[in-house]
């Protein structure tokens, strides 16, 4: 009997120490890597689909899980909605959110596309609308006010799409359009302010209008937050909001580009941090330890690399930068060290957007085209090595989450649980 309850413990253990929760849109540690093992690379419709679960609009937001509990945001006839989901595939309660915006592009534009954000006690919602919604994991209502009604109008010509990161007891936002530009840090229990500073830049025109995320650089040991907008990306104390650096030369002065509106979010490793522009400007990684204005020629500059993920954040794993392409469908692979095109693949056949940011999890990229519900599975690596192109009947603008030996696709039309049955 002893042996036997030895044996039972270790598989408890083991099965805890494999399981991740995916806590917020780029996941545990905010860079799009979890830890999970045996996940499934292989599935279509009647393969490996634990179930589908209709939803009651579309939307963009990547699920958060925690524990038996997803949750994730979608429209509903003229309202946004925050849904908690079963991981069993049942729907366990929805909450009003706002008032639905009016779409921008087409399919481009939904109101229910920043990510909600949990603490496994508490979940945070953002809507288009500007409301900001902190409820507890049975739907009650903690706090809620209306960004548009603290900070000013928005005015942008996409709508709002920016995720809030929560760290600690704290959640931090950036607040970048037209009619403002500010970097905010609320206390997470309450909802109040605890600190706000305006963020200065030279841009102009619609380079005013950020649809990045914010993101959370952190070593273990210390932290900062990174703001991606309007020419600049910019790393903010914790304590204050002071800038610490500034990320120049995105948008050359000397032959500027009004109309390189920031959409792709950096990411953040303890030794690197990677950050895209738009269209045909430059992605740059900057080494965390920077400080003042870093320009071009700063020794705080790892590499600068001429092609960037114009939507897609970038994805850093074991010495390689992933950039996928938004628009012309190929996956880039560069050398983190030196910048150096290690190779360029293109993914799917015929047209093929690209919105859902790549992720990694048990040695291979993970990556879903927004078109034909592609999503190609590579071999993480210096060498290009396709395991499986799968398909599925809509439509994906939403990152992949990854928890408990499965991975979670939210499409336009349904949630899918991928794993094996």
């Amino acid at each position: 009997m002893p042996r036997l309850l030895a044996v039972v413990v270790l598989a408890v253990i083991a099965t805890a120490a494999r399981a991740d929760n995916w806590p917020q849109w780029r996941g545990p540690h905010n860079d799009g890597i979890c830890a999970e093992k045996k996940l499934p690379t292989k599935w279509d419709e009647k393969t490996n689909v634990v179930w589908k679960l209709p939803l009651p609009g579309l939307g963009a937001s990547t699920p958060a899980v925690w524990g038996e509990r997803i949750f994730l945001t979608a429209e509903a006839e003229k309202k946004v909605v925050g849904l908690c989901i079963s991981t069993d595939g049942k729907e366990l309660w929805r909450i009003d959110l706002g008032t639905l915006t009016i779409h921008a592009r087409g399919d481009e534009g939904s109101a229910a596309t920043a990510s909600p954000s949990t603490d496994g006690s508490h979940v945070w919602f953002f809507a288009g609308s500007g409301e900001l919604t902190c409820v507890d994991f049975d739907g009650k209502q903690v706090w809620s006010f209306n960004l548009q009604e603290r900070y000013g109008t928005f005015k942008n010509q996409f709508g709002m799409h920016s995720t809030p990161v929560l760290y600690g007891d704290r959640l931090y936002l950036q607040i970048i359009h037209s009619g403002a530009a500010l970097v905010v840090a609320l206390d997470k229990a309450t909802g109040k302010e605890v600190w706000k500073v305006k963020r200065e830049s030279d841009g102009y025109a619609e380079n005013e209008h950020s649809y990045a995320s914010p993101m959370m650089w952190s070593n273990g040991k210390d932290a900062y937050l990174i703001v991606h907008g309007n020419d600049y990306a910019t790393a903010h104390s914790l304590k204050d909001g002071s800038e610490i650096w500034r990320l120049g030369d995105l948008n050359v002065k000397d032959r500027y580009e009004p109309t390189l509106r920031f959409v792709a979010s950096p990411v953040a490793t303890p030794d690197l941090i990677v950050v895209p522009s738009a269209k045909f400007g430059p992605v740059v990684a900057i080494k965390p330890n920077a400080s003042g204005l870093v320009m071009k020629e700063s020794p705080f500059v790892q590499f600068r690399f001429p092609k960037t993920p114009d939507v897609p954040a970038p994805l850093v794993k074991d010495g390689q930068v992933y950039l996928l392409d938004a628009k012309d469908n190929f996956l880039l692979c560069l050398d983190a060290k030196t910048g150096k095109q290690v190779y360029k693949e293109t993914l799917v056949k015929g047209r093929a957007r690209h919105r859902a940011s790549p992720a990694f999890a048990d040695g291979h990229v993970y990556l879903l085209s927004k078109d034909g519900g592609t999503a190609t599975v590579v071999k993480a690596g210096p060498k290009f090595e396709l395991v499986a192109s799968n398909k599925l009947d809509d439509t994906f603008a939403a990152s992949p989450a990854f928890s408990n030996g499965r991975i979670y696709l939210r499409g336009y039309k349904s949630l899918y649980a991928i794993g094996e049955k």
